[in-house]
């Protein structure tokens, strides 16, 4: 059984900066995520996308993003169980939650906060009659061990950054790389196709556009894919693996079963306090939530996470009264012993 002060459902942009808020109130955190590494979409569809509306960024990469929120919660020492579904959760008697996943990892914490953005993510899967049949046996819609690739065939599906990112990625793993995209144009960042092309020249890379994947053959396992391009007859290429990158669907999951207020695939809260669903102790932040005004925006997201974390901090120590601190003057204790504050001024007389 994992015990925190907060279980927080998501690791996403959201939920990483409510570690730091929940930090500065000495309250510890978990985070559990069905995706296998923490940031959410930031990671997982588009690391390599600019974003413009972070406060004191001008432009900063999504992935980039979460490697900087990475760093700034390291000194509070959070908890992950990633590649791990939040399946159920159990209210105690003394008001606190256990939460398990599809895996059966328990988590008991006595505050739940949802962060899980647009909800749990689900691969976008093509629409290839027999793919069902291959599912763990050649046909994978994430990589999450990219050696269980060393040495073999692989054929790609996709056009955006994930698709190309691990196009690149592979070249120095597999035995051969085949990228294939339904058009010529790629919706992935400019280097990276770049760098896709790059490859292609050099012979380390083999790109089929435009074409689609029409069906998938093997005994018991992926041996090969039918690949059909713009213009030209069916052809069967071999392969050890077929790996289609579309994205993923949001959806809430098994969190819809929990008994929270929905409206139109959100979680209502209470904006006017703390961000507190229909059942005390469960609070949900980002974009998960909907209330009058809601703004599905990241710096939301972190504002709602500072006062939830407030709330949080009563409930947990009902007896005791937080009184605010500025970091500028308080400076940041972490759990790890390390501490980040100005330096002092020096008091010097004058003769």
């Amino acid at each position: 059984m994992i015990k925190t002060d907060i279980l927080i459902i998501g690791a996403g942009p959201t939920g990483l900066f409510t570690v730091f808020e929940a930090g500065l109130l000495k309250l510890r955190c978990h985070l559990i995520d069905a995706l296998p590494q923490p940031g959410g979409q930031c990671s997982e569809i588009y690391p390599k996308k600019p974003i413009y509306d972070i406060p004191a960024y001008p432009e900063i990469l999504a992935g980039d993003l979460t490697d900087k929120l990475m760093e700034q919660i390291k000194q509070f020492e959070p908890g992950f169980t990633l590649g791990e579904r939040a399946d159920t959760i159990e209210k105690q008697e003394d008001g606190s939650f256990i939460v398990t996943t599809n895996k059966g990892t328990k988590h008991h914490a006595p505050v739940v906060a949802i962060a899980g953005g647009l909800g749990s993510f689900e691969p976008r899967k093509p629409p290839i009659p027999n793919i069902a049949d291959y599912e763990d046996k050649g046909v994978e819609y994430m990589i999450k061990e990219p050696e269980l690739y060393r040495d073999k065939d692989v054929v790609i599906a996709g056009g955006g950054d994930s698709a190309l990112d691990w196009s690149i990625f592979l070249t120095d793993v597999a035995k051969s790389v085949t990228l294939i995209h339904r058009r010529n144009e790629f919706r992935g960042a400019l280097d990276s196709v770049d760098k896709v092309q790059e490859l292609k020249d050099a012979g380390k890379i083999t790109l089929i556009t435009p074409a689609e994947v029409k069906g998938i053959v093997g005994d018991g396992k992926v041996e090969g894919v039918l690949v059909e391009q713009k213009g030209q007859e069916p052809v069967t290429l071999k392969t050890d693996h077929f790996i289609p990158l579309f994205g993923l669907a949001p959806k809430l999951g098994p969190i819809a079963d929990w008994g929270l207020e929905i409206e139109k695939n959100a979680i209502k809260v209470n904006n006017a306090l703390d961000y507190q669903t229909n059942i005390p102790g469960i609070y949900a932040i980002g974009d998960v939530n909907t209330y009058p005004g809601k703004l599905k925006l990241i710096l939301c997201g972190f504002h709602e996470a500072t006062l939830m974390c407030q709330s949080a901090y009563q409930r947990i120590h009902p007896d005791k009264k937080y009184v605010m601190k500025y970091t500028t003057v308080g400076g940041v204790t972490g759990f790890d012993g390390t501490k980040k504050e100005a330096p002092k001024a020096v008091v010097k007389a004058i003769n």
